[in-house]
Parts: structure tokens; C-alpha cells; sequence
């Protein structure tokens, strides 16, 4: 938990300036509750003796008073911006990590669970500010009761020690024992969070299957884990709380025990008396601090996930800039997941198709092609520079990439076709949508390109056409289209196709293709096998194959696996029956949506 802790603190020290008021109003708090029974005591023996100091301390009790609650009011305002402050800068920094990382971390941990991660953990980790600050000031009227006691009586103070020590034994061992149960309750709850996203992404076939009954009880099958661990850490609580409740008590008596023979003795006055009393009071409080404890256990272990997403490394850009070229795309020895010592080059300006049955790594090669998947072994070059050389904005002027089913990202039309090229100017804008055959219906829509999205409601042809704009606007070396004109009519995928080979045909174009009239427009095929290159020939020399015919003769294919090899998720099966809902496309389309934006 060293790494969970640090994290923690980080966090406690973004909280801003606000952290600085809960400290100064949770000590100034402190200590005039510290100096309140000493106060008291003067002031019961002014008004015992009723003589004119009574009424000055009297007036001395009633500003302390003051000033504790004025501290009370201004704590808890403070408590809630240092909270959101440090909540945000905790999203932030993971938010930025979790884009940077690309699809890998999509491919690790679902996307139900990140969210949960990185709303609920979050949140609870930003709590921490209050937790370890007005927690840590228990300390300041405990100290300072002990010492108070020290000066009244020493033998008052070496009993109040000794009822201390076992309450800090009892808040320690609740400490662990709730960090470790709260991280149960927390992967559960992720577990939960992830079921439903999956259900939600395949809706469609959830109700056309008429399975809604059956699909509730799988997301909410850990319901069960969930109250079981919610009632161990209830139990912890108790049993810590009794703990602590009872030598509370037994404390207090004991030392008003030795305080009451001490008055007996006459070492102590009937004052001084009370003001142990109190000081007992404050002293044990640290008991108290059993529901602080309780937060910052969850903290910790809030923690504790989001330095797993951490962990998972950002994707490492160069510093290179492209040298000029023609967009020439080379593998060589390239393997990962299905694929295996792929040893291919495209030449520039070319149109390339890329063929072979389901599974056989199309989409994993169109995703090398781009680097959103860096290859176990060997090297992806762009105009002789290796991939992982170049830098960021490099990258992400020289590739566009569309997919099957795009996610459109931004506030407005525009944004959605302009993401990641900064400031772009709106005819660049209508050029790229104009090539895409999208110019048409997005001009039709109520506010045209600063239509926001949310109010611009587009069919998946109309969606693939923004996609493939998108694409258009960033690729200026290398175009991939993961089968990308899949939902279009054949007359608006012709217009597109005539727009590849005319006013993009200076651009290398890599094409996952699934129908015959695709491929037949590429200059070139690249027919996969079992994650290897069968064939790469024209697709008139390669037709007189009756295995290659049949790749296009065999049914719709499934979505290819990127990666390990595997569709991951309902989301992904919803997608491999066809069914329009979110697949491995639309985590591609998202990862390099976020890596790309603002980095160009």
C-alpha cells in the first residue's frame, strides 16, 4: 500500500489553498477546545469565590465558545473545496494517463470499471484532505490534555496514556482491516459498473432477443458480494467502536478515581478537578476519530486502483519529424497477436486492400498500421522513420484513421471532423466532410457544422461519413479505413471511392475491405491467412483463385480481434453478430480519437 499512500498524499497536497484554511480553522479549533476546560475551571472559581475575575473569565469562556464554532463553520467550507479540488486534480492526472495509455487500457480493464474508477475511487481519495487533517488535529487537544494533566497531577497523565495506547492499537488495526475490506467492496462495485456498460452497448440485441430479465440478474449477480462485504466492513466498524467505547469510559473513571483522592488528599482543588475532568475528555476524543479513520481506509484503498491504472504505461512518442516522402508504410518482421513475421510494404500514394477471413488480423494490421498497437516484435515504418520515433503531432498529421462504427467526439459537428487539428479553419473542415459525402446532410442540419452533436441525430451511414471526414482531415500521408464504408449505400461508398482515387489518390490508403467491389478498386490486395500474408496481388490475378473467391462468398464476417486475440466483452459479441452496437472498433475509434486530440 507505500504506492496507495503516496498517491494519497499527493493528493491531500493538490488540494489548493483551501487546505491551508482547514489547517489553521482545525488547530485554531483545537486548541481553544483545549483551553476551554482550563477556561471553565477559572471561570467556576471566579464565581465560586464571587469576586470580579469571575465575570472577566466568564467573558473569556464565552469568546472561546465563539471561536470554536466560527472555526466549525469556516472548516466545513473549506473541507468541500480542498475536497473538490483535489478530487479534480486526481481526475485529471488519471483521465490524462488513462487517454495516453491508447487502447491497451480499454484491453486491461473495462470500460464500466474505469468509470467507476475514476468517479466513485476518485472521489473517495479526495475526501482524504478532510480525513488526515481533522484527524491529525485529534492529536493537538490529546497532546495537549496530557500535558494539562502532566502540569495538574502526573499521576492523572500516566493513566490517561495508558487508556490512550490501546485506543491506538484499536484504531490501527481497524486502519488495515477496513483498507482491505473497502477494496473488496470497491472491486465489486466495479465488477457491477462493468456488466451494465456492457449491457447498455448491446441494448439492441438484449431486446430483440427478448432476454432483459436474464441480463438483469448477470449484471446484478455480484449484488450478493457487494452486501457481504458492505456488512464485514459494518461489522469492523462495530467491533472497533465498541473497543474504543469501552476503555473511553473505563478512562474517564480511572483518572477521576485518582483525581478524586488527590482532592481528598487536598493536592487538588475542586477547579482544577473539573479542569481534569475535561482535559480526560478531550484526551480520550482521539477515540473519535473512528470515522476518519473509516474514510481514510476507503481512500487508501481507492487508491490503491487508480495507481493500478497508473501503472499501465502511456504511450511512448519520439521527436522526429517525418522527412518528405510519399507516405511509404513498411513492416518489417512485424508480430502481434494473430499476425506473425509480416514483411510487407505499400507504396506511397497507393491504394491498398486488406482481405482474409474473420479472425485472421485485418483490423490488428490496420491498427499497427497507425500505431494503436505497437507490435510484440519487429518495426512499423512511415517514410523510413519507425513509428514509435515520431513525434506526437507528427504522427497524428501524417495518419488518419475511420472505422466501422466511429465515436464522435466533441461539442459540435465541427469539432467531431476537426479533432485534434487545434484551430482548424472551417473550409478545411467542409473540405474533408465534402470528400466524405457528408457536406450535404450535415449543411441540412439546424445550425449546419455548429450543430452540437447531442441534437444532431445521424444514422450509422451518416456517422461513417463524419468518420471518414475525420480521417480526411488528419491523414495527409496515410489514410487506414477499417472497413469504414461498410453502412454507406452503394451509390454514396461509389462517391467515396471516387473521391479515394481522384482528390485523395496522392495519399497511401491501407483498406479493410469485407466486399468484393472494394478490393477490386485497390491497386493492390493483401490477402491474411491465419495471421499470415497469403497473397499480395491485384485483385483481378488474385480472383482466379477459388479460396480467395470464397473469402468474399462466405458470411458477414466477425469484427477481427486486435491485441491477444480476442473479442472482449457483450460489447464486442454484440458486435460480432452484427447487430450495430459498440465493438473493438469503437475502442479503437476512441483511443485514437483521445491520443490524438490536442497533441497535434
Amino acid at each position: 500500500m507505500r504506492t496507495a499512500d503516496q498517491l494519497v498524499a499527493r493528493t491531500v497536497r493538490h488540494s489548493g489553498p483551501w487546505l491551508g484554511v482547514l489547517v489553521l480553522t482545525s488547530v485554531t479549533g483545537a486548541l481553544a477546545e483545549l483551553a476551554l476546560p482550563f477556561v471553565l475551571g477559572r471561570t467556576v472559581d471566579g464565581l465560586v469565590a464571587a469576586g470580579p475575575a469571575g465575570r472577566t473569565w466568564l467573558g473569556v469562556c464565552a469568546a472561546v465558545v465563539t471561536l470554536i464554532a466560527v472555526c466549525d463553520v469556516v472548516g466545513v467550507r473549506a473541507s468541500g473545496e480542498s475536497g473538490a479540488r483535489a478530487t479534480r486534480w486526481l481526475r485529471v492526472r488519471i483521465l490524462r494517463h488513462v487517454l495516453g495509455a491508447g487502447p491497451a487500457m480499454t484491453r486491461r480493464f473495462p470500460e464500466g470499471d474505469l468509470v467507476t474508477r475514476l468517479g466513485v475511487n476518485a472521489e473517495e481519495i479526495g475526501r482524504a484532505p478532510e480525513s488526515v487533517v481533522t484527524g491529525a488535529t485529534l492529536v493537538v487537544p490529546t497532546a495537549g490534555g496530557v500535558v494539562a494533566l502532566v502540569l495538574i497531577d502526573p499521576w492523572l497523565a500516566l493513566t490517561l496514556l495508558a487508556g490512550l495506547a490501546l485506543i491506538a492499537l484499536v484504531l490501527r488495526a481497524f486502519l488495515h482491516t477496513t483498507t482491505s475490506l473497502a477494496g473488496d467492496y470497491q472491486r465489486t462495485q466495479g465488477d457491477i459498473a462493468a456488466r451494465l456498460v456492457d449491457a447498455l452497448a448491446g441494448a439492441r440485441t438484449i431486446a430483440a432477443a427478448g432476454t432483459e430479465e436474464r441480463e438483469r440478474e448477470r449484471v446484478l449477480a455480484p449484488l450478493p458480494r457487494l452486501r457481504l462485504h458492505a456488512m464485514e466492513m459494518w461489522r469492523a466498524n462495530a467491533r472497533a467502536g465498541v473497543r474504543a467505547g469501552a476503555v473511553v469510559p473505563l478512562l474517564e473513571v480511572a483518572v477521576l478515581g485518582v483525581g478524586g483522592l488527590r482532592l481528598a488528599a487536598g493536592d487538588l482543588t475542586a477547579g482544577e478537578l473539573y479542569a481534569a475532568a475535561r482535559y480526560v475528555v478531550l484526551g480520550a476524543g482521539l477515540g473519535s476519530a473512528l470515522g476518519y479513520v473509516s474514510r481514510l481506509a476507503r481512500a487508501r484503498a481507492a487508491a490503491g486502483r487508480l495507481v493500478e491504472v497508473a501503472a499501465e504505461p502511456p504511450v511512448a512518442y519520439g521527436d522526429l519529424p517525418l522527412p518528405p516522402g510519399p507516405g511509404t508504410l513498411e513492416l518489417r518482421g512485424v508480430t502481434s497477436g494473430v499476425l506473425a513475421g509480416l514483411d510487407l510494404v505499400v507504396p506511397g500514394g497507393s491504394s491498398v486492400a486488406v482481405v482474409g477471413r474473420s479472425g485472421t488480423g485485418k483490423s490488428l494490421l490496420a491498427a499497427l498500421a497507425g500505431r494503436l498497437v505497437d507490435p510484440e516484435r519487429g518495426q512499423v515504418l512511415l517514410d523510413g522513420v519507425p513509428l514509435p520515433d515520431l513525434s506526437s503531432r507528427a504522427l497524428g498529421e501524417a495518419v488518419g484513421h475511420a472505422f466501422e462504427r466511429p465515436v464522435l467526439v466533441g461539442e459540435t459537428v465541427a469539432d467531431a471532423v476537426g479533432l485534434g487539428l487545434g484551430d482548424p479553419a472551417p473550409a478545411a473542415v467542409r473540405e474533408a466532410a465534402r470528400a466524405a459525402c457528408a457536406d450535404a446532410f450535415v449543411r441540412r442540419l439546424p445550425l449546419g457544422y455548429g450543430t452540437p452533436l447531442r441534437r444532431a441525430p445521424m444514422s450509422g451511414g451518416e456517422r461513417q461519413r463524419i468518420g471518414l471526414a475525420r480521417a480526411f482531415a488528419h491523414g495527409e500521408r496515410l489514410l487506414v479505413l477499417d472497413d469504414a464504408t461498410s453502412s454507406l449505400d452503394t451509390v454514396t461508398e461509389r462517391q467515396v471511392g471516387r473521391a479515394l482515387a481522384g482528390e485523395l489518390r496522392g495519399r497511401t490508403r491501407l483498406i479493410v475491405a469485407h466486399r468484393a467491389a472494394t478490393a477490386a478498386a485497390a491497386d493492390r490486395v493483401i490477402w491474411l491467412d491465419g495471421g499470415r500474408v497469403r497473397a499480395y496481388d491485384s485483385h483481378t490475378a488474385l480472383w482466379r483463385d477459388p479460396a480467395y473467391r470464397a473469402v468474399f462468398q462466405a458470411a458477414p464476417p466477425d469484427e477481427d480481434t486486435v491485441g491477444d486475440g480476442t473479442v472482449e466483452g457483450a460489447a464486442g459479441n454484440a458486435a460480432s453478430r452484427g447487430d450495430g452496437e459498440a465493438s473493438q472498433a469503437d475502442a479503437a475509434s476512441r483511443a485514437e480519437a483521445a491520443v490524438r486530440a490536442g497533441k497535434s
